[in-house]
């Protein structure tokens, strides 16, 4: 590869584009990465890392207010908004430099600027044009906004992260992931929140018990709930914004926050250019080694969108590291995906939804089980759990876990190890509980739902 400049050029510095350049370097190859903004990506700035922060701030509220179930005297407390996010703002510079030193570390060039491809093999950052024998796409996504009338009223997921205040009163557009998680926390701590949703029930493609039993205690925690309802028009209202509904609704809010997902971040990389082919979505379309249309070129995580999720992209720029590098990159199973919703109540899942699972498993077994959390049986909240194992009856292996509750991410985490590794509702019947815990239903449940 003496006639060019670098073996491998990864455009974009998130999650995946550092993995993959990390990865590459320490097989030995000659690396650049350039990035135009902070690194970490959507991840560590405006996404997972100030997300999670955000939520366990959220998260004392209701610990100050069961506080006095378990026998403590809590005085008056007050919410400073300005004090988190200067907080999270010093993790987030401190992430930006681990970043940056994780790749000098392993020798990877950083070049600091916009990049385009202007050929198969070739990159221009800044005026600067570079060589590569392959060239690495991983620019990820960026928020969407909703087609509605006065859609540049809204504000988006990434503006959160920015507010110099919190609002009073919001509405929320959205039932997927990042509406459902920014919805609970505004709400944690102390917005009054609306959401509006066109479907029945939050989180589209998940388990439909998961679906029913979440909207529920979403509900049940305070939350204004407008479902079946999408947003005609937005309009200033003095320093707020008055929206519209389908239903004839109208509300007045301080801030409307469009939440509505995200799609893949392509524009100014030249791809057009070059010929990089993408599909109806606005992805980059490529084939199972992540390769485009044109063999040189190569893309991952949120950009290509399959899974929007940064373990993924971290696992596809192992791969692609490794594919070209090593000694082959292991294929990833789609299928088994651990994955938390930071909602309140806490979703977390790994595997099939019942719906996807029966297609596949005409022998499909359903375990299921709600109850209340000992966590709240001291008190008065009304909070329900859910557990449900689904179970391929001809070989009785494990294959969809759903949980919603106390600490569900940090369940499913123990449960995805256990189902990578083939494990069987035996294997799950034979294992000891540990007692008392939300998790040992997972271990208890004996009797499958009827008329399954």
């Amino acid at each position: 590869m003496a006639d060019y400049d670098y073996d491998l050029y990864v455009i974009g510095g998130g999650s995946g584009g550092v993995r993959a350049a990390r990865m590459a370097a320490g097989l030995g190859a000659r690396v650049a990465l350039a990035e135009s903004g902070r690194l970490g990506g959507t991840c560590v700035n405006v996404g997972c890392v100030p997300k999670k922060l955000m939520v366990y701030a959220s998260h004392y509220s209701e610990a100050l207010a069961d506080a006095a179930d378990f026998g403590w005297i809590v005085g008056e407390s007050r919410f400073d908004w300005a004090s988190l996010q200067a907080h999270k703002d010093a993790e987030i510079e401190r992430l930006n430099g681990i970043y940056a030193g994780l790749l000098e570390d392993t020798g990877v060039t950083l070049h600091r600027g916009h990049a385009r491809l202007v050929g198969p093999h070739e990159v221009e950052v800044e005026g600067t044009r570079h060589r590569a024998a392959h060239i690495l796409l991983a620019t990820g996504g960026r928020s969407k906004r909703a087609p509605i009338e006065g859609n540049t009223l809204a504000n988006i997921s990434d503006d959160v992260f920015a507010w110099k205040q919190l609002p009073k009163k919001l509405v929320v557009a959205g039932g997927g992931y990042i509406a459902t998680e920014l919805a609970c926390v505004l709400h944690g701590l102390g917005a009054e929140v609306h959401l509006v949703h066109r479907r029945a029930e939050l989180l589209r493609g998940f388990d439909a018990d998961v679906r029913t039993h979440l909207t529920q205690e979403v509900r049940k925690r305070g939350l204004h709930l407008h479902m079946e309802r999408t947003i005609e028009r937005i309009t200033q209202r003095g320093e707020g914004r008055r929206i519209e509904l389908s239903c004839g609704t109208t509300l007045d809010v301080d801030v409307v926050l469009s939440a509505m997902g995200r799609e893949p971040n392509t524009e100014g990389l030249g791809l057009e250019d070059v010929g990089v082919e993408l599909d109806e979505r606005g992805a980059v379309r490529v084939d199972a080694s992540y390769r485009t249309n044109l063999p040189s070129v190569l893309a991952v995580g949120d950009l290509i969108g399959r899974v929007q999720l940064t373990p993924m992209a971290l696992a596809e720029g192992m791969y692609v590291a490794h594919e070209l590098f090593g000694e082959g990159g292991a294929l990833i199973d789609y299928d088994l995906i651990p994955t938390a919703v930071f909602s309140q109540p806490e979703v977390g899942t790994v595997g099939l939804p019942e719906h996807e699972a029966r297609e596949r498993y005409p022998e499909l077994v359903v375990y299921r089980s709600s109850f209340r959390p000992m966590k709240y049986t001291l008190g008065a909240r009304d909070e329900r759990a859910l557990v449900k194992l689904l179970v391929d009856g001809a070989t009785d292996r494990v294959v969809g876990c759903h949980i919603i509750g106390p600490d569900a991410g940090e369940i499913t985490q123990g449960v995805a190890i256990a189902m990578t590794a083939g494990a069987t509702k035996r294997d799950f019947d034979r294992t000891l509980g540990i007692h008392p815990t939300l998790a040992e239903e997972l271990v208890s449940m004996r009797t499958p739902v009827a008329n399954t």
